[in-house]
């Protein structure tokens, strides 16, 4: 069992986390004070990633992306945990989903996509439909050889930037003996379809400038050369692509802790107090000794879970416990890094308090904290008939 990096892997971590330095850092303030990212900074990150080769890493090289192992992609995905999210999305990973478009399709979306000449965004959370997928409200009804969709969706982040959605929608419903189950068909959207709108979200104090949107439909009538997958048949596609939504936000708690942990050790050691560093106190020392320990340990659950995808191997219990312990372990180091600056963590003279602000909402998106407690129990438990 090899547990270090193979030199490619290395050459990775280095590329990544030297663009994240040069071409995201200096552009952070700005971005959280106006909330927004200028047309041409997003579309000059997006063509240095391009020339970078980096562009679509997540896809295979016979679609054109650079064929990454999910290893390989965490560990890019970790290095650009550590800058402002509003500013990386331009390091376009489009959603792997899109590897279940049809021939056709992929000319218009997939191909497109991974040569960063369209954007996308996946489109599944309702007003009342969190965790509770099935809960969905959006429904598209058949009408003649097209479906019609009327409902909404929020909280849809990229949006802002999308040329087309990945929309999940209820098609049906199952009567079951633990009562109604809602079908889901997946969709894809193009934007200035008619009937369809993108409006502005809501204010968020994570993330400042990565945008949350709501998406509309009105009697939106869509063909089913729109459908992604088959019809009904949105949770499969969902199960065999999804996963690697989890294991990006494991991977970027990991990014942003490893970061925010620098200040905090770098302040131990600069800052004097009673005539000495403060980290020389126990009650700071043994702060700094427990942040590390549990940042190595979300990092190596993140790989581990992203070694088991690579050896085809069921990962799903392996990626919920990456996602849930690395986002928490996220916000205990934001929380304890802010203690550590005392007063000064709350001020913007420090990136403390961003970070801070940030860290709360992963433990929320892809997947709550609550949800990933229940796969991992319920994957435990079933198989014993519990």
């Amino acid at each position: 069992m090899n547990f270090g990096l193979s030199e490619e892997q290395e050459m990775i971590v280095s590329t990544v986390r030297s663009f994240v330095e040069k071409e995201i850092y200096p552009h952070e303030a700005e971005v959280e004070r106006t909330g927004q990212v200028p047309h041409e900074l997003g579309e000059a990150i997006k063509q240095k990633c391009i020339d970078l080769g980096f562009y679509a890493c997540n896809f295979p090289e016979e679609v054109g992306g650079a064929g990454l192992s999910h290893v390989d992609f965490t560990l890019v995905e970790r290095e650009l945990g550590r800058g402002s999210m509003a500013l990386t999305h331009f390091f376009g990973r489009p959603q792997n989903i899109l590897m279940a478009c049809n021939e056709e399709q992929r000319e218009r979306y997939l191909l497109p996509a991974v040569r960063g000449e369209r954007m996308d965004a996946l489109a599944m959370t309702e007003p009342d439909a969190g965790s509770d997928v099935r809960g969905m409200k959006c429904q598209a009804v058949r009408d003649g050889g097209d479906w019609v969709i009327n409902g909404s969706k929020h909280f849809i982040s990229g949006a802002e930037h999308a040329d087309f959605f990945i929309v999940f929608i209820a098609t049906g419903v199952d009567e079951t003996p633990k009562g109604p189950k809602k079908r889901i068909t997946t969709f894809l959207v193009d934007r200035g379809t008619p009937g369809f709108e993108v409006r502005d979200g809501y204010n968020s104090v994570s993330h400042k400038g990565y945008k949350n949107c709501i998406l509309t439909f009105d009697d939106c009538r869509l063909p089913d050369a729109q459908v992604l997958g088959e019809v009904d048949g949105g949770f499969a596609v969902m199960n065999e692509w999804l996963y690697a939504t989890r294991i990006t936000v494991a991977a970027f708690s990991v990014g942003r802790a490893r970061r925010c942990f620098d200040y905090a050790l770098n302040y131990a050691a600069e800052r004097k107090q009673f005539g000495q560093p403060i980290g020389k106190f126990q009650g700071i020392g043994f702060q700094i000794a427990d942040m590390i320990t549990e940042i190595d340990a979300a990092d190596w659950l993140t790989l581990a879970a992203a070694w088991r995808l690579d050896q085809g191997l069921p990962s799903n219990r392996e990626i919920a416990s990456a996602k849930l312990y690395a986002s928490e372990t996220l916000a205990r180091v934001t929380d304890t890094t802010l203690q550590i600056f005392g007063g000064m963590g709350l001020m913007d003279d420090f990136p403390i308090e961003r970070f801070w602000r940030d860290a709360r909402v992963e433990r929320i998106w892809d997947g709550t904290s609550e949800i990933q407690r229940h796969i991992i129990s319920r994957d435990l438990l079933r198989p014993l008939g519990a």
